[in-house]
């Protein structure tokens, strides 16, 4: 009998289509399945939000510029690849908040906001002294009460109070996720937080346990860096991975319109005029691209209630003489008792010295946050001035930037909110009836890191790998 060719359909070149292709071409390796691959992009480029650039001797990453540690599948990826020893880790970690206007860095030892070691964050000047005692009182307050999910921001206030909410964890959480507190998931987004402080009756006591696995380690008075990247920016990870799909065609330039039933499979309508019949189809785009497409079929409507915020992000050059920076920090973040527009900044060349030539200072700064999304539409000039003019009530600036790059990502950060888990749970029920062949990965369901995306992709294969295999059993048997 003739060896049974299967056609498998990733729609969505960003990293997680990348990631669903490379490990489908590695299990078709590994288990001796024929398929043929197909990625099909809209955009000219693969990666997504992925996007490394070089100017004049600048690096410039224009969406994710880096990831954790502790995400070890990204760094076991690039060995894989070949590029593990393009890795490098950032080389200082040292974040401030600005609250009202003042600077106050962050303790050492905090944990996504939260601390694990209680000298550091009682002698910092973050919180006032009734606030820090409101925290610690996570350490003799009962468990949580609340079944089910709840609001981050509620969880967070109940095991902290009100002040640390506002000028500690929320600003680092929403510099990660770009969200409202009061509207994300705890289930969704930060579950550890949660079993945390079940099974250690305190979130502090719960996240130091951790704390080895997620907090940066010590070294010589400053923190060392907790995160990596690639020396040429992270789209070092994205050429590689198109360079390995040596089996998989790439449709770029073209989308998809529409999509049917097929005797065997799915057909996949696109814009180029043609159409393309798959068995398996794994979906890696935002979830706003496939309600057109599944709507018709009365499908995704739970989708809708799924918002995303928008940011813009300004890359500005320097000379070194033109500025003064502190002496601390790598990092700006925001707390919303202050009036700046700006939600974030870093000091790229501070944190990474492959990103600046010698002598200029490169700046990243970040506009725009959930409830606060009609600056990302001004123009790019009017967002260089609100940029500068916060620069300059806190640092002293002189002249114009030497370059501005603005990126703007409308609608970039999906926003899990309070029930995403079992909203996403009942698409996929209803999915799997109507569309058994169709697979759901990538940002708008289970994690928008790269490294999430990384895994969705890598089990989204897994999931089509195995259902062709125990379809070639059936053939096999008949």
């Amino acid at each position: 009998m003739a060896e049974q060719t299967w056609k498998v359909a990733i729609v969505g070149g960003g990293i997680t289509g990348l990631s669903a292709a490379y490990h489908l071409q590695e299990h078709a390796v590994k288990n001796g399945l024929s398929l043929e691959l197909t990625v099909i992009e809209a955009s000219h480029r693969l990666g997504g939000k992925i996007q490394s650039l070089e100017k004049d001797g600048y690096i410039i990453d224009r969406g994710a510029d880096s990831f954790f540690e502790g995400h070890e599948n990204i760094a076991d990826l690039a060995d894989e690849l070949g590029i593990g020893d393009q890795l490098v880790r950032n080389q200082k970690d040292e974040v401030c908040v600005i609250i009202e206007e003042d600077w106050y860095p962050v303790p050492v030892d905090i944990v996504l906001g939260v601390p694990t070691k209680m000298f550091p964050f009682f002698t910092s000047n973050i919180l006032s002294w009734s606030g820090k005692i409101r925290a610690a009182a996570d350490l003799i307050l009962p468990k949580s009460k609340t079944e089910g999910d709840q609001p981050l921001g509620e969880f967070i206030r109940g095991r902290f109070g009100k002040e640390m909410a506002e000028n500690l964890v929320e600003p680092l959480v929403a510099d990660i996720t770009a969200s409202d507190l009061n509207r994300l998931s705890l289930q969704a987004t930060f579950p550890e937080f949660m079993e945390s402080q079940q099974h250690h009756n305190s979130l502090i006591r719960g996240m130091k346990q951790h704390q080895q696995e997620l907090a940066a380690p010590q070294g010589q008075g400053e923190r060392s860096g907790t995160f990596f990247t690639f020396k040429k920016g992270l789209e070092t990870l994205v050429t590689a991975l198109e360079a390995k799909l040596d089996t998989v065609r790439f449709l770029k330039n073209v989308k998809v319109l529409g999509i049917e039933r097929a005797r065997s499979g799915m057909t996949l309508r696109l814009n180029n005029e043609t159409s393309l019949t798959a068995d398996h189809v794994i979906f890696a785009v935002p979830h706003e691209k496939l309600l057109p497409l599944f709507e018709p079929h009365g499908l995704m409507k739970d989708l809708k209630e799924m918002p995303s915020t928008s940011v813009a992000t300004l890359f500005m050059g320097f000379d070194e003489a033109q500025m003064d920076i502190p002496e601390i920090g790598t990092d700006f973040i925001v707390s919303r008792n202050s009036d700046l527009a700006i939600s974030s900044c870093t000091w790229m060349h501070r944190k990474w010295s492959s990103t600046a030539p010698a002598g200029k200072l490169l700046l990243r700064a970040t506009i725009g946050r959930a409830g606060d999304e009609a600056v990302v539409d001004l123009p790019d000039h009017e967002l260089e001035s609100l940029v500068m003019e916060d620069m300059k009530r806190r640092l002293r600036i002189e002249g114009n930037p030497e370059f501005t790059l603005v990126t703007r990502w409308k609608e970039g950060m999906p926003q899990y909110t309070v029930g995403h888990r079992e909203r996403i749970e009942k698409v996929r029920a209803d999915l799997a009836r109507q569309f058994p062949m169709a697979h759901l990965a990538g940002s708008s369901f289970d994690g928008h890191r790269i490294a999430h995306c990384i895994t969705q992709g890598k089990s989204a294969a897994a999931t089509v790998v195995e259902q062709l295999l125990n379809d070639q059993s059936l053939e096999e048997a008949q």
